[in-house]
């Protein structure tokens, strides 16, 4: 899952990203409404954690935009305005939480995980290839009921090809899904995923093959 935090207090948007990254999401950082606004545009979020204080604005403004350009995606607001008619404005625009600063990090990490459980969002998140089950969820892979062992961003190759199933995904596309914007990313990076990803697949007997359309990206197939 790729989780736009949108917060300016720089100490706490890196101990809020150390804490997501360590469950293994992608985290990308804007510390203003500009900031954020573009990086909506840019790629794609199933999560947002949304700071209202921010030096530009109030960051509820920002909520009917990211519905309108990544519909679906959950949006948890976080701020130190905790008075009634302050959360419930944060709902009414649209927020699916609101966590009042200073919170727990074993909290914030609970709530992450409940609203991806909402039930609107289980239909469809389960893709079938070959042999192999994607928990797209929990962000989890089997082959016959038994968990790959898969670095995190070797499951974001993964999900990407899965999502668009026999068709072609762009190189670029990939490395949307796989890295976040403030990533140093070495040119055969995405490569050595994706080899290591193959070797994977094949040990397992995942039934499908990833298979490079030169000049292009990857496609994913079923063994024939």
């Amino acid at each position: 899952m790729r989780i736009l935090l949108i917060e300016d207090e720089l100490q706490l948007a890196e101990t809020l990203r150390g804490a997501l990254e360590r469950e293994r999401f992608i985290v990308d950082h804007a510390d203003r409404i500009a900031v954020a606004r573009e990086a909506s545009l840019m790629a794609s979020f199933d999560l947002v954690l949304l700071d209202r204080t921010l030096p530009d604005g109030d960051g509820l403004s920002l909520v009917q935009a990211l519905r309108a350009d990544h519909p679906g995606v959950a949006i948890i607001v976080l701020s130190a305005r905790g008075e009634i008619s302050d959360r419930i404005a944060g709902l009414d625009k649209g927020a699916d939480d609101y966590l009042i600063k200073p919170f727990s990090l074993d909290e914030m990490l609970a709530r992450v995980r409940a609203v991806r459980r909402r039930p609107a969002d289980l239909a469809g998140e389960t893709i079938r290839a070959g042999s192999l089950v994607y928990d797209l969820a929990n962000d989890e892979a089997s082959v016959e009921g038994v968990r790959l062992d898969l670095p995190r961003r070797e499951l974001r190759v993964l999900a990407a090809l899965l999502k668009p199933r026999g068709r072609t995904v762009l190189r670029e596309m990939l490395e949307q899904a796989v890295y976040g914007f403030d990533d140093e990313v070495q040119s055969n990076a995405l490569d050595s995923h994706i080899s290591r990803l193959r070797r994977k697949l094949a040990e397992v007997g995942a039934g499908i093959e990833i298979h490079a359309i030169r000049g292009v990206g990857y496609l994913l197939r079923d063994v024939s």
